[in-house]
């Protein structure tokens, strides 16, 4: 009985050598085949092309290159392993993050306007009728004393009667001081109503009272309006004319309210108007505290010198308003990958490996892009190819590797 006993533990020691020598080798060639699998062999030009073993490619004949296969923790972190010549291939560069200033410029789009400076009002200096108009359409240039218009007038006519009538006193009774008070208070009341002087000395002359008076232009400018017509009755202080100088002009620009808060009198702007070559620099002279009538606008306005004339009221004109630099991690356009789900970028993690990132922005230049959070000061990003590298991701896993991150 104890025989049979032993022989019995030494079978059961037998087998249990078997087994485990077995399950060794079987998790060994597991491991090995593991190992084996996790690595495949493409073409850097045709990425379609994927092999078990190294070869050619069957398309343009180039040497497949190894390319370890991710796992599935990797393909969840959005990490993406290029060889030596795929880097090459894609101009893939990278460089670490750093502090830059950064500022976005605001751009406007304004008009030219008329500098109401420079506007000169024409009125009737008596009532009368309009006998005659010498302009009668607008966009003329006149001089200072070019006539524009002959006035009938009753008023004018009373006018010079007394001055002929004090003309006379004066010349009958030289030593009498009142009269001559008499005679110069009648001269200024006719240069008050707009006769010249040289008119007054002619009806001085002449002594021949005309009731029909040419007014002459007080200043010298472009007529841009025309209010009155030929046989109209006007009354004292009625609009005849409208005269204006170019030779400064304004650009006027509607903003929000959030956009005006932004801006202040004395800010420096650069204006660029269509057909002009280069830009004008100006500051900001006017932002009206009220809003536009019917709107929710706001006007900014700036003065642009013209002394030649080039510059058109009504012309389209952009405004660009200089940005406040600040430092913050920066990072260039090229960079950053956007899509409806946010940003990101690829940052290197090891050795020709990538992995993305989400980002916030900040503010933006013509070339650069502030990063508010996603990044630390250490990280060296991707600056060119990271297009490349997200294809090459959505390629080999076929998903999008921003899917699964918590926006």
């Amino acid at each position: 009985m104890k025989k049979r006993i032993k022989i019995l533990s030494v079978w059961l020691l037998a087998l249990l050598v078997v087994a485990c020598t077995n399950k060794d080798k079987h998790e060994h060639n597991d491991a090995a085949g593991t190992a084996a699998s996790s690595t495949t062999y493409t073409c850097p030009m045709h990425p379609q092309i994927v092999e078990s073993a190294p070869g050619s490619c069957p398309i343009c004949g180039m040497d497949l290159v190894p390319v370890k296969k991710q796992t599935a923790a990797e393909k969840n972190a959005g990490s993406v392993m290029l060889s030596e010549t795929q880097i090459k291939l894609g101009n893939i560069t990278t460089r670490p993050v750093q502090m830059e200033q950064v500022g976005s410029n605001t751009i406007l789009t304004g008009r030219l306007a008329i500098d109401q400076t420079q506007a000169d009002l024409i009125s009737s200096r008596a009532a009368g009728r309009i006998e005659r108009l010498y302009i009668k359409e607008t966009g003329r240039s006149i001089r200072k004393g070019q006539p524009l218009y002959d006035l009938y007038s009753e008023s004018l006519l009373t006018l010079e009667q007394e001055y002929l009538l004090a003309l006379d006193q004066v010349k009958a009774f030289p030593q009498e001081r009142q009269f001559a008070s008499i005679l110069d208070a009648a001269k200024r009341k006719l240069l008050l109503m707009g006769l010249s002087a040289a008119q007054i000395n002619r009806v001085a002359r002449t002594r021949r009272l005309d009731a029909r008076i040419t007014f002459l232009a007080p200043a010298s400018g472009i007529v841009t309006e025309i209010a009155a017509a030929e046989g109209v009755y006007v009354a004292e202080g009625s609009l005849l004319y409208r005269l204006t100088r170019f030779n400064s002009i304004w650009v006027e620009a509607e903003l929000y309210t959030q956009e005006a808060g932004n801006l202040k009198v004395g800010m420096p702007i650069e204006v660029t108007v269509a057909g002009q070559p280069n830009p004008i620099k100006t500051t900001v002279t006017f932002i009206n505290p009220e809003f536009r009538q019917n709107s929710q606008v706001v006007v900014a306005r700036a003065k642009l010198p013209n002394p030649q004339g080039r510059l058109i009221p009504g012309t389209q004109a952009t405004i660009n308003l200089p940005a406040q630099t600040n430092q913050a991690l920066a990072l260039p356009l090229d960079a950053v990958i956007r899509d409806a789900r946010g940003a990101h970028v690829w940052v290197k993690t090891g050795k020709n490996t990538f992995n993305s990132k989400m980002v916030k922005l900040g503010a933006e230049s013509a070339d650069q892009v502030a990063i508010t959070s996603g990044l630390n000061p250490k990280d060296t990003v991707v600056v060119t190819g990271a297009y490349l590298l997200y294809s090459e991701y959505v390629l080999k896993n076929g998903s999008d590797q921003m899917a699964g991150h918590n926006h």
